[in-house]
């Protein structure tokens, strides 16, 4: 069975080949199908992990902003609750009246008023007690029937509670009690119809100033409306969570208490650190994966209390837009493909008809029949292919005869080429023999400059393009020395070219580009002295810096900018005046890319060209 199913394969695979290899049309719609497969599912796919990425990203920042504001506000709301529990002033009246409230009515009549003056300053509180200590005795402050009712009693289970023991122990002197969450305590002590209409208390131990013993315990009950008024500003959707849990992850705001035993069982609570109240704000995302379902987890640790605000919110809501967009751009391509196919079909077969006409008139050509012309129709790309077939025919006979006058001007380049080869040794040797004459009649001047010239036109015609920095000096000293002999005491040269780059190779000549232009440019436009100063020195940053200065008239503003933008011009396009320079500027290029710069400075008190070169070579490599 295998074997047979193999065997069809394999003769619809041979099928296909040969009916691709048969026709050029079949080809390209494989291509063009081929491509457009290709591109939609590269498209789709990018584009869905494009669109998950960004949704992940936006549900991370808009939910960590609106986390950290939320966050800030139950903050600045647990401070108002630790701030009303403490009196702001006359500390020392009501710990006297709560030691004497028993015996004296005074003393009762104002902790009562203390207590009313506390339930009337919040809308949100369902009941305040005052628990004295030694006495076991509580005042207890509710809401009855419209009416604000003070009530007192005796409790000696209140030292028992679990609130009570983690007050006392508390460095601050405080507490938390959640009242809501899997593992509320069935008794706190007090109402429990108080206990139920309430979502936390807060308790707060009034110790004695002098002897630090506490004396009462004052606490909170608060309703859940202002607290829900603060996290309403969170956006919610089903399937998402949102939980409210102390710095040590009791939950004070729960949605779903077995979610919440979840987290908490599977160790996700003490990930968000913060535990000891003391870590500082935190809004690092992360993954959680419960069971088929993964969550991203952002969260938000407050900076001084560390109370955790977390929202877990399911990938499947994140990718929802995404993978919905990705259905519709996979039914989108599918149609776009069948409709592609179609013209693709009918694109082909019209691009392959004229085409076999001019293969046609090809074989004929390359045959040996060069009046082979192909037929011309409309004005697309096969049109032009066959026109300039047809001019490829017209051009062969006469590119036959061109090739051989081609090679005869090309052996006539050679000999002009080796022509002026042979001229300036010619012109060398010459000057020798006349510097030999000078000599014999003892004009020991004229012989020095002969030499000079000598020397300066050997050192020009080298076949070398890159030469060491002591030898283009040599030459520049040589042609200073004629150069004054032609301005006499007028040229002043000033050396100063540092030892350790006296090894480093530079473009041959190019010193003396620089010179020639503060010779031509500097010296020749006054009748005064004009001093050039040769320098050489090294950068912090490794390069080497050569630069030539003149204090001549220096250029305008306005010429400066034209002899900059003539280097950055094409070659045919620069101007024939600053022709050294473009030479040079080009030849750095050449040689060492944007390694190398050319850099001019000039103004009323002269002119500075500089080379900045890269180290290479010699002791300077």
């Amino acid at each position: 069975m295998m074997k047979a199913i193999a065997g069809k394969v394999w003769e619809l695979l041979s099928f296909w080949r040969e009916l691709v290899a048969r026709r050029l049309v079949n080809k390209l719609i494989l291509l063009f199908t081929g491509v457009i497969v290709l591109v939609v599912a590269s498209l789709n796919f990018i584009s869905y992990q494009m669109l998950e990425k960004e949704s992940v990203g936006n549900s991370i920042d808009s939910t960590t902003n609106n986390l950290l504001l939320v966050g800030r506000n139950l903050e600045d709301y647990l401070k108002g609750i630790e701030q009303i529990s403490l009196p702001q002033i006359g500390y020392d009246e009501i710990t006297y009246a709560i030691m004497h409230e028993s015996e004296d009515y005074s003393s009762k009549m104002y902790v009562e008023n203390y207590l009313r003056n506390l339930f009337y300053s919040r809308s949100d509180l369902e009941a305040i007690y005052l628990y004295v200590v030694e006495k076991q005795k509580y005042y207890a402050i509710t809401r009855e029937n419209y009416n604000i009712t003070v009530r007192t009693g005796t409790n000696t289970v209140i030292a028992e509670q679990p609130w009570y023991a983690k007050a006392m122990a508390d460095p601050s002197n405080q507490a938390y009690q959640s009242l809501s969450g899997p593992d509320v305590e069935a008794d706190s002590g007090y109402s429990a119809e108080i206990q139920r209409a309430s979502f936390m208390a807060y308790h707060r131990v009034m110790r004695s100033i002098k002897t630090r013993k506490p004396q009462a315990v004052l606490s909170f009950y608060y309703n859940a409306s202002v607290k829900d008024e603060i996290v309403k500003d969170i956006p919610f959707s089903e399937g998402q969570h949102l939980l409210y849990v102390s710095p040590d992850n009791e939950p004070f705001e729960l949605d779903d208490e077995a979610f919440y035993t979840e987290l908490q069982g599977a160790g996700v609570l003490e990930q968000l650190g913060g535990g000891d109240g003391l870590a500082g704000a935190s809004t690092g995302p992360f993954t959680w994966v419960q069971g088929e379902q993964k969550y991203l987890i952002i969260y938000n640790v407050a900076e001084k209390s560390g109370w955790k605000l977390i929202k877990p919110i399911p990938y499947s809501q994140i990718y929802e837009a995404a993978t919905k967009t990705r259905n519709l751009n996979y039914a989108i391509g599918v149609l776009f493909l069948l409709l592609a196919v179609i013209l693709v079909s009918l694109m082909s077969s019209a691009i392959t008809k004229p085409l076999k006409k001019l293969s046609r008139q090809m074989s004929r050509f390359s045959a040996g029949s060069f009046d082979a012309e192909a037929e011309v129709k409309g004005r697309d790309e096969i049109a032009y292919l066959s026109r300039h077939f047809n001019l490829m025919v017209r051009r062969t006979n006469e590119l036959i005869n061109e090739r051989y006058k081609m090679k005869l001007a090309e052996n006539h380049a050679i000999l002009k080429a080796l022509e002026a080869e042979i001229n300036p040794h010619f012109l060398y040797n010459a000057l020798q023999a006349i510097s030999t004459k000078a000599l014999k009649h003892q004009t020991y001047d004229v012989a020095d400059m002969i030499d000079a010239l000598a020397l300066t036109f050997r050192y020009c015609i080298s076949g070398k393009d890159i030469v060491f920095a002591r030898e283009e000096l040599k030459h520049i000293e040589r042609y200073m020395a004629l150069q004054t002999a032609r301005f006499g005491a007028r040229l002043q040269v000033v050396y100063e070219w540092e030892e350790a780059l006296m090894e480093l190779e530079i473009p041959k000549l190019s010193v003396q580009t620089l010179v020639e232009n503060a010779i031509k440019h500097g010296l020749e436009k006054v009748t005064s002295t004009v001093t050039i100063g040769i320098k050489a020195c090294l950068q912090e940053d490794g390069t080497a810096l050569i630069s030539v200065q003149d204090d001549g008239p220096g250029f305008t503003q306005e010429r400066l900018g034209q002899v900059e933008a003539s280097l950055r011009r094409e070659w045919g396009q620069r101007e024939s005046d600053n022709i050294g320079l473009v030479n040079l500027y080009t030849r750095l290029k050449l040689l060492y890319g944007e390694e190398a710069q050319l850099l001019i400075k000039s103004d009323h008190a002269g002119t500075e060209l500089a080379m900045r070169l890269p180290r290479r070579g010699g002791n300077g490599s």
